[in-house]
């Protein structure tokens, strides 16, 4: 989320992913340019920090320059139920550090967002048919951006059994529901963001605050920018059937923090 966001990305993941020992990272990044969008200087600073893959969200193409740079750069996943001649791809295999493969797909909600877009379950179903968890996948990462909890918890239901990992994005608010469902797919409602928490979800305080007491627009909203938690989840998977075995909530630096895995 805007400059502090980027900032904890290259400045804490590079040390996380040899202290965790992490082979594979996805970044959200849909928010990293003015809390607006991706571009493409961003876009390449979060994956020289150590990201193997970026995800993008309904903000996909509010930076004009990723409708062209996302057909060059195969890193970056837009959601797969977009608008059917959007450039780029909502889903793909990946080569982890270890050799693993890992199949990485997105896909957007349709309750309270507001363009209506295509039927999310029916777009991962088909995704995830291609690329079956233990066979042609090792390990199966969802990202699932959506706004309403009870439609990222039927998502996590849904792929039970065929994602390692379900994570819901977009709201900015980790949850705290992180859990390994009973067919071993790891699951959290929302990430939360990398971002200042001392805002109103990353924004400065001052417009949202004003809009909220009066309904009048005065400004344009700006990204606070004071120290960021990088928040996430950590997971590990059985290398046999891509099943979850730990799943660990990430709260880093700033005013969530709290300790990671061991």
């Amino acid at each position: 989320m805007g400059r502090a966001g980027r900032r904890a990305i290259t400045e804490r993941l590079p040390k996380l992913r040899a202290d965790w020992r992490l082979d594979f990272v996805v970044v959200n990044g849909e928010n990293s340019t003015s809390g607006m969008g991706l571009n493409r200087a961003h876009a390449q600073m979060l994956l020289e920090a150590g990201a193997d893959c970026l995800t993008l969200g309904d903000h996909a193409f509010d930076q004009k320059e990723m409708l062209t740079f996302i057909e060059q750069e195969p890193r970056i996943l837009r959601p797969l139920n977009y608008a059917p001649n959007a450039p780029g791809k909502g889903a793909r295999m990946f080569t982890a550090q270890n050799g693993r493969k890992v199949f990485v797909a997105q896909a957007l909600g349709q309750v309270f967002m507001k363009k209506p877009f295509s039927d999310p379950f029916s777009a991962l179903d088909a995704a995830l048919k291609l690329a079956p968890r233990g066979g042609m996948a090792d390990a199966v990462i969802v990202d699932f951006h959506a706004e309403v909890t009870s439609e990222k918890m039927g998502m996590g239901h849904w792929l039970d059994g065929r994602a390692s990992l379900v994570v819901g994005t977009h709201t900015h608010v980790p949850t705290s529901d992180t859990m390994i469902l009973p067919k071993g797919t790891a699951f959290q409602s929302d990430a939360g963001m990398c971002g200042d928490y001392h805002s109103v979800i990353g924004m400065e305080k001052a417009e949202p605050l004003r809009r909220f007491v009066t309904g009048m627009v005065k400004e344009r909203f700006t990204p606070a920018n004071g120290e960021a938690t990088l928040s996430g989840v950590y997971v590990e998977t059985d290398d046999r059937t891509g099943a979850a075995t730990k799943v660990i909530p990430v709260r880093n630096g700033g005013q969530l923090s709290q300790s990671g895995p061991v």
